[in-house]
């Protein structure tokens, strides 16, 4: 067994394919260069130790019954507990935290925070990582019961998956992921920050994951992947526009698979202006500050331009044409490698 170990788990960009993901739909994802990395340190006892070197913050519990916390502490903790939960024997060591991913911008710091977590505990007690699959749903539990955060497989799947100069078509449905190799040309994608910090569990992201769980229940499906554009008389006005985003925003996906492997950025430009119009409209999640963020990169030239994330807040996405600048603030994200164990 290892003395120390140290490993790194990136944060991702989400291309097109928003609240998709916990209605077992489609969404084209990537993971970018920053992210999170968590060296861990054996040491004796029965406590972790865990320092977090941006927020000059530390904490302390029992490595096998860790008990509640806000904040990072939470996620952190809550990596412990469900590796202990589905059978695995974190050893008890010293955290250290450190990430370059700008909190609250919709990039899945969290996700990333927790696979990291895990694997560092995993490497450091000589333990075989288990399948990817298995791996996000125990970061996914994490946020769930640890931090209330009643996030999909997004974030996880797409950390743990990235490859460079690709994206990642999921299928929630099935777990399936495929690279695809993205050649946009001379354009390039930014993310520019709206100044609103976006929270999965302080802001409306529960209530709409619960409002389409009802609009499936009332249209007799499993999930919104199963519902069709015709199904939507069954539903009052609010669930029929969530689930309308939801099965639009699953051909947008295909149709943005299509201009990623054909080399056509243009119309990948309207498809990101479309997913946001509906963001906006059917799915309200959008906010003022993230309208002006748009209007900034539509003003600069954007071919396209939406919110990213789960909403309330977080960073827009934008696709700069060559020869155009993006705002001050912004900056160029492109595909990464996927999580893994520093040497």
């Amino acid at each position: 067994m290892s003395t120390s170990v140290t490993a790194f788990a990136p944060g991702r960009v989400n291309l097109i394919g928003e609240h998709t993901d916990y209605n077992d739909g489609l969404a084209l994802a990537f993971a970018v260069r920053a992210g999170v990395s968590v060296r861990a340190t054996a040491r004796p006892g029965e406590q972790m130790e865990v320092s977090a070197r941006d927020l000059n913050e530390r904490d302390s519990f029992p490595t096998r019954a860790p008990a509640g916390a806000d904040g990072w502490r939470a996620y952190v903790r809550g990596a412990v507990a469900e590796l202990h939960r589905h059978g695995h024997e974190p050893p008890s060591a010293h955290l250290e935290i450190s990430s370059d991913l700008p909190r609250g911008a919709g990039m899945s710091s969290s996700a990333a925070l927790t696979i990291a977590v895990c694997l560092a505990l995993l490497a450091l007690a000589g333990a075989e990582q288990p399948p990817e699959p298995e791996l996000a749903r125990i970061c996914q539990r994490a946020e769930h019961e640890w931090a209330g955060a009643e996030t999909g497989l997004l974030d996880q799947l797409a950390s743990l998956h990235g490859r460079a100069g690709h994206v990642l078509l999921i299928d929630f449905q099935t777990l399936a992921v495929t690279p695809v190799a993205c050649d946009l040309g001379d354009f390039t994608l930014v993310l520019l920050p709206t100044g609103q910090a976006h929270r999965h569990a302080d802001s409306g992201y529960n209530q709409r994951r619960a409002e389409c769980t009802e609009a499936a229940r009332r249209m007799r499906v499993q999930s919104l992947r199963d519902a069709t554009i015709q199904d939507l008389h069954m539903l009052p006005d609010t669930l029929a526009r969530r689930a309308r985003h939801v099965i639009s925003e699953n051909g947008r996906v295909l149709a943005a698979l299509r201009a990623v492997s054909e080399g056509d950025p243009q119309t990948l430009g309207e498809l990101l202006d479309r997913s946001h119009a509906s963001l906006r409209d059917d799915f309200e999640v959008s906010t003022d500050a993230v309208e002006a963020t748009v209007t900034r990169l539509k003003a600069a030239g954007a071919a396209g331009a939406r919110l990213m994330g789960g909403g309330f807040g977080g960073s827009v996405l934008a696709l700069m044409p060559p020869g155009t600048v993006a705002p001050a603030g912004a900056t160029v994200v492109s595909p990464a490698p996927g999580a893994h164990l520093v040497p």
